[in-house]
């Protein structure tokens, strides 16, 4: 558990944990135009994150040992913050994904739209990775509406935790706290888009930007969400990078990148009143390394100029998606030194840490047999497909 202190090194910069990201999309592989190991690890560092978690609905997704392996492998070479990868349920893998649970931050269970081929749409498969994936490594869902609550009573009649991610509506987040106060084992997430926009902002960010799942959704969602902080778990950015072309396109891809300006955004709560500086640091380190089980990041910090004004362009981020539904929004709080395990890993808008300095924290011998597959994992152009 990391200790949820903060101080003050001046009278604007604060010293704060490194932030942990439970939901993170890198694209690698399968699409590494958008983002890959690299790049969204940079983009992790400029934003304070020193731990991400990355989801499974890549191409080919991740369901089993040899695309498991070979995501291993990307991030080994290339990430530079320390890292764990979720595992996708599919509906022929409840017997493998049980096996490699221990190699894993998660089982990411899609029950409603999203962007790639995993989804589960039938209560079998659901209900068969509920009883057989190992208890003590989490299962998250991709949940909306009615979904959550199949999502939450399947984990209860299996006796274990679930976790909802990017809860986005008031009644979602009404029925996990009503779950809650019935002892029900259910934690949730919610995201900074989720918690800042509405319907009424696509106008403004464009119909195709605007595109994301869950869809934001009105102000008395927003509202909802914010009124209920406290029984939110996780914060997580469900940085999902697509580039600008792709997203001015006839048929654009769901999802914002988010990691660069998540932390100037929980600042902004913050700042409103509606979060304390320790529940900020519950919600981004505290709770998810708690509920993933994650290893403590020992001499870890960030330093945070949390006076400092910025405006939020795209152009200038190091996500390759160039792009945020945030453009032009002036920002308040910026971080300016990220030390991991004693190393300065990022400073004055530079990133330091070399390409595989980032750690798994499920680390795993990498399985032979694997190594044809894997060639072909790493030759991009193979697997692309087109949007």
């Amino acid at each position: 558990m990391l200790l949820a202190l903060f101080f003050c090194l001046d009278m604007a910069t604060l010293k704060l944990p490194g932030l942990i990201d439970p939901h993170t999309h890198l694209r690698d592989p399968g699409a590494t135009h958008k983002e890959d190991w690299h790049s969204g690890t940079c983009a992790a560092l400029a934003g304070g994150f020193t731990m991400v978690m990355a989801m499974p609905n890549t191409n080919p997704p991740i369901t089993d040992a040899i695309t498991l392996v070979a995501t291993q492998r990307a991030a080994a070479e290339r990430a530079v913050c320390d890292y764990g990868i979720h595992l996708g349920a599919g509906t022929d893998n409840v017997a493998a994904a049980a096996e490699l649970g221990p190699q894993v931050t998660g089982l990411k269970m899609y029950l409603d739209q999203t962007f790639g081929p995993l989804r589960l749409d039938d209560l079998g498969p659901l209900m068969a990775h509920m009883g057989q994936f190992p208890k003590e490594t989490p299962i998250l869902c991709h949940a909306e509406g009615r979904t959550v609550a199949a999502a939450i009573f399947a984990a209860h009649l299996f006796d274990r935790p679930v976790h909802i991610c990017h809860v986005s509506r008031k009644d979602e987040i009404e029925l996990i706290r009503a779950a809650k106060d019935k002892g029900i084992n259910v934690t949730c997430e919610v995201t900074p888009h989720h918690l800042f926009l509405t319907l009424d902002d696509c106008a403004h960010i464009g119909a195709g930007k605007c595109e994301v799942r869950p869809m934001i959704a009105t102000r008395a969602d927003v509202d909802a969400l914010r009124a209920n902080l406290d029984i939110v778990d996780w914060f997580a950015t469900d940085h999902a990078p697509h580039t600008l072309m792709e997203k001015e396109s006839a048929l654009p891809p769901p999802g914002y990148p988010g990691l660069e300006t998540a932390l100037a955004l929980y600042l902004e709560l913050a700042h409103e009143g509606l979060l304390s500086l320790d529940d900020l640091i519950k919600k981004c380190c505290d709770n998810p390394c708690r509920d993933l089980k994650l290893p403590a990041q020992e001499n870890t910090w960030i330093e945070v100029d949390v006076d400092a004004e910025w405006v939020a362009h795209g152009a200038h981020m190091r996500t390759r998606a160039k792009w945020t539904p945030f453009e032009g929004r002036t920002m308040r709080g910026k971080v300016t030194r990220v030390v991991l395990r004693g190393e300065t890993v990022f400073e004055n808008d530079r990133v330091l840490a070399k390409p595989g300095s980032g750690r798994n924290v499920r680390p795993a011998t990498l399985q032979t047999g694997s190594d044809d597959i894997v060639r072909q994992l790493g030759a991009d152009k193979q697997i692309r497909r087109p949007i």
